[in-house]
């Protein structure tokens, strides 16, 4: 096997997408897998990724009147166990420390599988008048949820990386506000920064988050017909607030209870982000994220090697004044198609090519990375001309998603056409549901696949008049689809 045969991926996305995922972020310096089951290091790259990500939802959210803060991993039993008066939640997932150092702890601490149970206590705390309402905070962190699943990273690990956001408001006008206004964000991020069309829907009352009064979702559908659940908005209500005590004194001086919310987006959606747009030469990136944008190659023999190797500095250093995140690899060691080959698996969005031709005649070649299309373009002017292309780049990635996305939504009106069409096309299928969970059964139980979703709008009409399962009056339209 040659040097370029081991840099590149060896399997089929089409094919075998699971082996082919995996080889993909190995190769492409992602992450690795760690000592322990369950969990995976992150490499700079990945991480740079996730920064990027970070970066626009902070803004978005701190320009929303959002602060961030930080609680403790480590949640005290007793804390943990308020939340059952609401409801069974994440117990059977849940890690437990026992002992510090040698001493074996008065009271058993969880490793955080969420944070309602250690935040919300401090901000029945810091709740006292109707002028401490709205109350936003939120925190990036890692959770642990110890699920016995099969590992994928970044999709499905037993640590992960998110932001959780927790608020409090007077009433449920101003907190259900708060949950669409998290959910909206959720979706700019996949659809303006991230290139990926989403559904925005709400989970059923038996698939809502424990406690919840609703929960909110975007969905992301991966080009195996899978759908991932991209993040979660929850209108709460009153219910943690009783439990926890989040009360606050109106104006009129009389004590009120607050309505809550929370809201969070995990890594997951790097994981998303990779399997969707990403191909069998490697990982594809749209710009926003990407943490190099353009690489200039220079293109060389010994007599034009200083020339073309100031020429190509002269172009970098042009972009990187422009702000675009840059690299002029002029590695000596390495030959240009063995560059091409390791941009190309890396993800890098838009190549610049730079020959004795291209001086000469003081031009760029231009190639992007998600097709391979190229131009020669005039070297003045280059930062508008380059991001131009980015812009050009970004617009292909979306639009091939939004193809993928609407070529995969079909109609049922019974279980064998849900069965048969989730069978042989995967994707999303809708039908009448009559809102009983025991209808879900039969298409989970026969193919795995459950309801990803149903409309926001609860007054909205559903798609067909009889459930598809049962026969009965509908009265609402589930997306079944598999899911990751």
């Amino acid at each position: 096997m040659t040097e370029d045969q081991e840099l590149g991926i060896t399997t089929s996305k089409e094919h075998e997408t699971g082996e082919w995922y995996a080889e993909l972020v190995q190769k492409a310096g992602l992450a690795d897998y760690a000592p322990m089951g369950g969990f995976i290091v992150t490499q700079p790259r990945g991480y740079a990724i996730w920064e990027r990500l970070q970066e626009y939802l902070d803004g978005w959210f701190k320009d929303t009147g959002v602060d961030n803060a930080y609680f403790p991993m480590f949640i005290p039993e007793s804390y943990l166990e308020k939340e059952k008066d609401i409801v069974d939640g994440f117990d059977p997932e849940v890690a437990w420390v026992t002992h510090g150092g040698y001493e074996e702890l008065e009271e058993r601490l969880a490793v955080r599988p969420t944070s309602e149970s250690i935040i919300t206590p401090f901000i029945a705390q810091w709740t006292r008048s109707h002028r401490d309402l709205p109350m936003r905070l939120n925190q990036w962190c890692s959770v642990v949820r110890w699920e016995a699943t099969e590992t994928k990273p970044f999709f499905r690990t037993k640590e992960f990386l998110w932001q959780e956001g927790h608020t409090a408001h007077h009433d449920e006008a101003s907190a259900f506000e708060e949950t669409m206004t998290r959910l909206e964000q959720y979706e700019r991020l996949y659809e303006d920064v991230l290139a990926m069309p989403v559904l925005k829907g709400r989970k059923p009352e038996h698939d809502k988050f424990p406690g919840a009064h609703t929960t909110t979702t975007v969905e992301a559908l991966m080009p195996d017909g899978k759908s991932v659940q991209g993040g979660t908005s929850h209108y709460l209500g009153t219910s943690f607030a009783e439990a926890y005590d989040v009360t606050y004194v109106d104006e009129d001086e009389q004590e009120q209870t607050a309505h809550t919310t929370s809201w969070g987006l995990s890594w997951r959606a790097l994981g998303a982000l990779f399997m969707t747009h990403s191909d069998d030469q490697g990982l594809v990136l749209p710009p926003t994220v990407a943490p190099t944008q353009v690489v200039i190659v220079p293109i060389w023999d010994e007599e034009s090697k200083d020339e073309v190797l100031e020429y190509a500095a002269d172009v970098a250093v042009d972009l990187e004044d422009a702000g675009v995140r840059v690299e002029l690899d002029d590695r000596d060691n390495r030959n240009p198609g063995f560059k091409y080959n390791e941009h190309e698996l890396e993800g890098v969005p838009l190549r610049i090519e730079i020959g004795s031709y291209e001086v000469e005649d003081e031009e760029l070649t231009l190639v992007h990375r998600p097709d391979g299309e190229e131009a020669t373009v005039d070297r003045e002017g280059v930062a508008d001309t380059v991001t131009d292309h980015l812009d050009t780049i970004y617009a292909k990635l979306y639009a091939d998603a939004e193809e993928t996305l609407e070529g995969e939504i079909r109609e049922a009106e019974s279980r064998e056409e849900i069965l048969g069409t989730i069978g042989q096309h995967g994707g999303y299928v809708k039908c009448g549901w009559c809102g009983d969970e025991d209808c879900e059964d039969p298409i989970k139980e026969a193919i795995a696949a459950e309801i990803a979703m149903v409309p926001l709008d609860r007054d909205e009409e559903p798609v067909h008049d009889e459930c598809a399962i049962c026969g009965e009056d509908a009265e609402e339209t589930a997306y079944f689809a598999k899911t990751y």
